[in-house]
């Protein structure tokens, strides 16, 4: 049960720890902190503000908390990092008493989880709503935040601090094709998925996208409709999830090791697991045989780890190519009409856009009532109120499934209006996002991104990444009050080099080979930027150096 909500925004009756005094003059502000968001990064946030004795406000668009896993509920939706692992570790008895039921969490479970943590941790009273952050803007004499809320509880919140939790995955991707609202049946968008079950029995359904939201509803819908037609303007490579149950014996064996998990997990890029270990050699370093044998034993283990076996599989082309043909060949022995094999057959690098793992997917092409539709060429020339065209043909639909992805990593945080002293969010990022750390934005003070653009974020555990911000953040804030600080922000000069440092990485892998979200290529007229940083050690080891040279980069006052 949700616990009741405040009738308006105001600040909670929270008192800070004994022998803590509250940031600046209270009288002047609202809340020490507002945080936009309420999923794992705004949950973990808020506790950790509370516990070091700073007042808070999330603010919320939906009416629980969860995020991506509140929104994204379309059939199949299953995290792709192991259970264990993609939950909180700054708790040991939570990890303790969670029980998690398959080794691939599915949505409904990990927004359970989320629920639980809200429960276990009173965090509902520090969190307004079905209310969003329209505007926010910086007063420089005054050093402090006014935000202004829609929505349930629309007002004004002043603050000295504003922190963004909004996720990487979190404004949906609705493509301009022309008469896209003249549809007459039924149409969703995967990341806006309603909240009832979703039946497509005897209908004849479309699906646009083969992204990961593509590849984990297909097989599904495909065993309810009548007849369903994927439309693929580029395949995706996706290896099998082999997800199960978790057998009690086999989750407390891992609970017991959880010492050891995390403290892997704290030194993975790329979310290929503590369980497996990565390889210590080149793909070329070994015989034909071994490789293959290496793809195999990985192929079987499934999930992230596939890509682990070798140290230079975004590194070098003809590595990556072995990779990749392996996944073809693999192909081809499951789909049986070879056209629509080669149709599937990706010819990018592998993993230079998020690799997929999947549930029966390249199986569902070998059912009589799927058919695949190759758009790479023409696209989709039209939806119309029976369907669409596309090639020259019409196709006629009962329901329209959109799974087209997200804005990701700046589409939320550029909807709302965010203004330092002299110049907006916008205006700062319209080149392309620019941060220091991935944390902070020159000419926008006082303000922090959790997993922003320019820290490895989406090529990491996702919950490893916000932890490690949100410790550094609260860190951070504690000791501008001990040393009575009111104002923090990244100079120019030091954001220039972190951005330059970012694209030099980036630019040393085969990431930026292919258009992918990454790049924001999904999103027309959004300017092509690699966005995550790939490499996390050596990124907490610079944050942390950051953090013991006096938040250096930074100006403080």
């Amino acid at each position: 049960m949700l616990a009741s909500e405040p009738e308006t925004l105001r600040p909670v009756s929270y008192t800070p720890a004994s022998g803590v005094v509250a940031m600046g003059d209270q009288q002047a502000i609202d809340y020490d902190v507002v945080v936009i968001g309420a999923g794992f990064g705004g949950m973990y946030m808020l506790y950790r503000l509370r516990q070091l004795g700073f007042t808070a406000r999330a603010v919320e668009a939906a009416d629980d908390v969860g995020g991506t896993w509140y929104w994204n509920r379309y059939p199949g939706a299953r995290c792709d990092v192991e259970s264990v692992e993609y939950s909180y570790s700054f708790d040991a008895q939570l990890q303790q008493d969670w029980v998690w039921t398959e080794r691939y969490a599915a949505q409904p479970e990990i927004l359970r989880y989320a629920q639980h943590v809200a429960d276990r941790f009173d965090l509902r009273r520090d969190i307004s709503f079905m209310s969003r952050v329209d505007a926010a803007t910086f007063d420089d004499t005054a050093a402090t935040w006014t935000v202004d809320v829609s929505g349930q509880h629309a007002g004004t919140l002043r603050s000295r601090f504003l922190v963004s939790a909004v996720g990487c995955l979190s404004s949906t991707n609705w493509p301009d094709i022309p008469g896209r609202d003249t549809f007459a049946g039924d149409r969703y968008h995967t990341g806006q998925w309603p909240h009832h079950e979703v039946d497509f029995t005897g209908k004849v359904v479309g699906v646009i996208g083969t992204g990961s939201s593509g590849i984990q509803s297909i097989p599904i819908i495909a065993q309810q409709a009548e007849h369903l037609y994927v439309f693929q303007r580029t395949p995706n490579y996706t290896v099998p999830a082999h997800n199960r149950p978790m057998p009690a014996e086999e989750l407390a064996e891992l609970k017991a090791r959880y010492d050891e998990i995390r403290a892997i997990d704290r030194t993975l890029s790329g979310g290929f697991g503590a369980q497996y270990p990565r390889g210590t050699v080149g793909a070329m370093d070994v015989s034909d045989e071994e490789r293959a044998a290496e793809y195999q034993r990985r192929w079987d283990i499934g999930g992230f780890t596939y890509l682990g076996g070798f140290t230079d599989a975004l590194l070098s082309k003809e590595s990556n190519f072995t990779a990749a043909e392996f996944v073809r060949g693999k192909i081809r022995e499951i789909v049986t009409d070879p056209e629509v094999a080669a149709l599937l057959s990706p010819d990018h690098v592998i993993a230079c856009k998020r690799l997929c793992f999947d549930t029966g997917y390249y199986e569902t092409y070998n059912r009589p009532n799927v058919t695949l539709v190759d758009i790479h060429d023409g696209g989709i020339e039209e939806i119309t109120p029976t369907g669409l065209r596309a090639g020259g043909a019409d196709y006629a639909l009962d329901a329209l499934v959109f799974a087209t992805g997200f804005d990701a990593m700046t589409g939320t945080l550029l909807r709302m209006d965010i203004r330092g002293p002299e110049l907006s969010l916008r205006e700062a990022w319209s080149a392309g996002p620019r941060t220091y750390l991935g944390l902070g934005v020159h000419g926008i003070p006082n303000f922090f991104v959790i997993t922003g653009p320019g820290s490895p974020s989406v090529l990491t555990n996702m919950i490893m990444s916000i932890e490690q911000h949100v410790e550094w953040i609260g860190d951070c804030l504690a000791a501008m009050r001990a040393g009575g600080q009111q104002r923090i922000e990244a100079t120019e000069d030091a954001q220039d080099q972190w951005v330059g440092y970012v694209n030099a990485v980036a630019d040393a892998t085969l990431f930026p080979t292919c258009n992918s979200w990454y790049l924001g290529a999904n999103v027309p007229g959004k300017t092509r930027v690699f966005m995550p940083l790939p490499g996390l050690p050596p990124y907490r080891e610079q944050c942390d150096a950051v953090a013991a040279n006096g938040y250096e980069g930074f100006v403080l006052a």
